[in-house]
C-alpha cells in the first residue's frame, strides 16, 4: 500500500511539471484529469437525483389509483349518439335525495342543467367543479348554475379538467366519456356508466374533494 501511494505521489509530481512546448505555459495534466473526474461524478449524482425524483413522482401518481372488486353491483350503460344517455342522467338526478356533486369539462346540456336546478330547489345539496374554459365562454352552464345559487367552482390547476362525473347521494357514480352537452347526445360516439356502489362512490368523493381544494369559486356574470 505504501509503494502504491509513493508511486501515485511521484506520478502527480511528474505530471505537475508538464510544459507546453508551443506556448511555454506550465500546466498540470493531473489536475485537469481530477477536474474532469469530479465533473463526471457531479453529472452522475445529478442524473441519479433526477431519476429518483421521477420514480417518486410516478409512485405518487400511482398512489391515486384505487383497486376495487365490485361484486353484485348494479350497473347501467348507454351509448351515444341517440342512446338516451342524457335522459338516463337526468332520471338519476331527479331521484337524488341529499347530495349531487358534479365534475365536468364541457357543460352546455340544458336538460342536465335544469335537472340540477330542480334538485337544488327541492333541497338537494348540489355543487359543481368545472373546467376553466367555462370562464371564457359568453354564457355557459357555469353561469346558469352560479346565478341559480348553486356553488360552482373552476378547476384551473390542470391543462384541462377533463372529468365527467356525477356522484349522487354518496352511493351512485355516473361517469364515462360523455360530456354534458347536446353534441355528446346527438352527434358524438360516447358512453355513460351508472354504477350503484358506495365503496366506488367513496373513491370518487375523495377525488372530488381534492379538486375542490384547489378550485376557485365562480361568481357568474
Amino acid at each position: 500500500m505504501k509503494k502504491s501511494a509513493k508511486h501515485h505521489l511521484q506520478y502527480l509530481c511528474k505530471c505537475n511539471r508538464i510544459t507546453d512546448r508551443y506556448t511555454g505555459n506550465r500546466y498540470s495534466r493531473c489536475s485537469q484529469s481530477h477536474y474532469m473526474l469530479e465533473l463526471t461524478m457531479k453529472k452522475r449524482i445529478i442524473c441519479s437525483i433526477i431519476i429518483v425524483s421521477l420514480v417518486l413522482a410516478t409512485f405518487s401518481q400511482i398512489s391515486n389509483a384505487a383497486e376495487l372488486t365490485l361484486n353484485n353491483t348494479r350497473t347501467q350503460v348507454c351509448f351515444s349518439p341517440g342512446g338516451g344517455c342524457t335522459e338516463a342522467i337526468v332520471s338519476q338526478i331527479a331521484k337524488a335525495k341529499t347530495e349531487i356533486l358534479v365534475q365536468a369539462y364541457s357543460f352546455t346540456s340544458v336538460p342536465i342543467a335544469r335537472a340540477l336546478l330542480n334538485a337544488h330547489k327541492r333541497g338537494v345539496k348540489v355543487q359543481a367543479i368545472l373546467d376553466k374554459s367555462q370562464r371564457k365562454d359568453q354564457y355557459t352552464s357555469a353561469t346558469f348554475l352560479s346565478n341559480s345559487r348553486i356553488p360552482t367552482y373552476i378547476d384551473d390547476k390542470h391543462a384541462i379538467a377533463h372529468n365527467k362525473v356525477i356522484i349522487i347521494d354518496r352511493a351512485i357514480v355516473i361517469t364515462g366519456s360523455f360530456n354534458f352537452t347536446k353534441a355528446a347526445e346527438e352527434k358524438n360516439a360516447e358512453n355513460v356508466l351508472i354504477i350503484w356502489n358506495k365503496e366506488l362512490a367513496k373513491s370518487y368523493l375523495d377525488n372530488w374533494a381534492k379538486h375542490r381544494e384547489h378550485s376557485d369559486e365562480y361568481t357568474g356574470r
